[in-house]
C-alpha cells in the first residue's frame, strides 16, 4: 500500500510541476526547446541590426533555458510599507559607513580622478556602490542575459526588456565582458553599481584606460562610470544634496506646502534653520521641504543635488539614504532629530481605512481609494488642527490609530 501512495504521490508531484512550467510557458521538455529556440532565433535579426556578432550571440545564449526562479520574482514585489526610518536602519549603518571610509581610502586615487573628471564627490560615489551592492559584496548573481530573455521570453513588460536584452548583446559584442560574468539582478542591472544595460551604453566610461567599460570586475570603471552619469544629469560639484532643519515652533505647514520649492532665504524667513546652527552657505539655493515622519521627526531642505540622486533611483527615501550615507563616511553622525515611536507605514487598504474614518468624521477626501491626494491631506491638516496637534498633513500609522479611538 506505502508504494501505491508513493506512486501516486509521485504523480501528484509531476502533474504540479507540469502546471507550474506551463504557467511559466515552459511545458515539457521537448516543448521548452523548441519555444526557446523559435524565442531566441527570433531574436537574431534585430540583434544583428543592432551590430552584435554572431559569435557573441551564440555565445550569450549557451546553455540558456528560461528561469523559473525569475519569474516568481516578478510575482513576489510586495508592496512598499516601510517607514523612511525603517528604510535607512536597514542600510545605514556605523559599520555600512566604516566600510565606506575603508573604501575610501583604498580607492581615493580613482575618485579624486573621477572627482576632477566629474566634478561628483568621492562620498556620494561611494555611498551609492555601498547602497546598491554593499560595496560589491552582492552584485545579483543572475546571468544578466539568460534573466532579461526570461523575462522577454515569458512577456513581462516585453518592449522594455526586449530593448534592454539586446544591449546587453551588444555589450557583450563589443567586448566589455564576457557573457558568464556579466551577472546582475533579476531585472538586468549590473555590476557594482547596478547598471541597466541602456544606462551603461549611455554613461558607461573606461576609467581604467584597458579599452573596456568594465563595470563588473573593475572598480574604476563602475565608480567612474557612476560619477558620469551623475554628472550628466546636472550634479553641482562642491554642493550638498541637503541640510537637516528645524522648524520653528508656530511654523505654517499650509504656507510650506503651497510653497514647494523656494530659495533658502525664504525657507529661512518662515523661521527655518540649520539644526547645526551654522548659516546656510548659499541663501539662493532652491530647495524643498521633506518631512518623512511628519513635524515630529527629522525635518530637511534638500538641494537640486537630491534630485540628480534620484536620477538613480526615483525615491525619496533612497535619495535620503545614500546622502546620509555619504556624510557618515565623511564623518558626521546620525540624523539629530529623533524618529517618532512606534509609527508604520501604511498599506494602500490601510490608507482606504484612514480615508472612510475621516469622511466619517465630516471631512470632504474624495473616494477612499486608498491613494493620498490633495482632498486627503487637506482634511488630513484639518483633523489635525481640530484635534490640537501640529497640521502637517502627514499620513501615517500614529495617525490611523488616533482615528481608530
Amino acid at each position: 500500500m506505502s508504494k501505491v501512495n508513493s506512486f501516486f504521490r509521485d504523480v501528484r508531484r509531476y502533474l504540479a510541476a507540469t502546471v507550474m512550467l506551463s504557467v511559466l510557458g515552459m511545458v515539457s521538455p521537448g516543448a521548452a526547446q523548441a519555444s526557446t529556440a523559435d524565442f531566441v532565433r527570433g531574436l537574431w535579426p534585430d540583434a544583428q541590426a543592432m551590430g552584435v556578432s554572431r559569435q557573441a550571440f551564440e555565445a550569450s545564449f549557451a546553455s540558456y533555458s528560461p528561469s523559473s526562479k525569475v519569474m516568481e520574482l516578478t510575482r513576489k514585489q510586495p508592496e512598499f510599507t516601510q517607514t523612511v526610518q525603517q528604510y535607512l536602519d536597514k542600510r545605514i549603518t556605523a559599520a555600512q559607513a566604516k566600510k565606506g571610509q575603508a573604501m575610501r581610502g583604498e580607492w581615493a586615487q580613482t575618485l579624486g580622478a573621477a572627482q576632477q573628471r566629474f566634478g561628483v564627490q568621492p562620498e556620494i560615489v561611494l555611498a551609492i556602490w555601498g547602497m546598491e551592492t554593499n560595496f560589491g559584496g552582492f552584485m545579483g548573481g543572475n546571468n544578466t542575459i539568460h534573466a532579461l530573455a526570461t523575462l522577454t521570453q515569458n512577456g513581462y513588460r516585453t518592449d522594455f526588456f526586449r530593448k534592454e536584452l539586446l544591449t546587453a548583446l551588444r555589450i557583450v559584442s563589443d567586448g566589455h565582458v564576457r557573457p558568464g560574468d556579466m551577472v546582475g539582478s533579476w531585472a538586468g542591472a549590473m555590476g557594482h553599481t547596478q547598471f541597466m544595460p541602456s544606462s551603461f551604453a549611455r554613461y558607461a566610461v573606461d576609467f581604467n584606460g584597458d579599452g573596456r567599460k568594465d563595470i563588473w570586475n573593475s572598480i574604476p570603471d563602475a565608480l567612474g562610470s557612476t560619477a558620469n552619469y551623475l554628472n550628466a544629469f546636472g550634479w553641482r560639484n562642491g554642493e550638498t544634496w541637503g541640510y537637516e532643519v528645524k522648524l520653528p515652533s508656530n511654523f505654517d505647514f499650509a504656507s510650506a506646502r503651497q510653497l514647494e520649492k523656494a530659495p533658502l532665504s525664504r525657507w529661512q524667513q518662515m523661521g527655518i534653520a540649520r539644526i547645526s546652527g551654522k548659516a546656510f552657505p548659499r541663501p539662493e539655493d532652491t530647495a524643498r521641504l521633506y518631512m518623512p515622519a511628519g513635524a515630529s521627526g527629522p525635518a530637511f531642505l534638500l538641494l537640486p543635488n537630491f534630485d540628480v540622486i534620484k536620477r538613480y533611483n526615483n525615491s525619496d527615501s533612497y535619495a535620503l539614504a545614500v546622502g546620509h550615507l555619504a556624510d557618515r563616511i565623511i564623518g558626521s553622525g546620525s540624523f539629530v532629530t529623533p524618529w517618532p515611536s512606534g509609527d508604520y507605514a501604511l498599506s494602500k487598504a490601510q490608507r482606504a481605512e484612514l480615508q472612510t474614518l475621516l469622511a466619517r468624521a465630516g471631512y470632504d477626501v474624495g473616494s477612499p481609494d486608498g491613494v493620498i491626494g490633495p482632498k486627503t491631506r487637506a482634511a488630513v491638516m484639518a483633523y489635525q488642527s481640530r484635534i490640537g496637534v501640529a497640521a502637517d498633513g502627514h499620513v501615517s500609522g500614529l495617525l490611523l490609530e488616533r482615528l481608530k479611538r
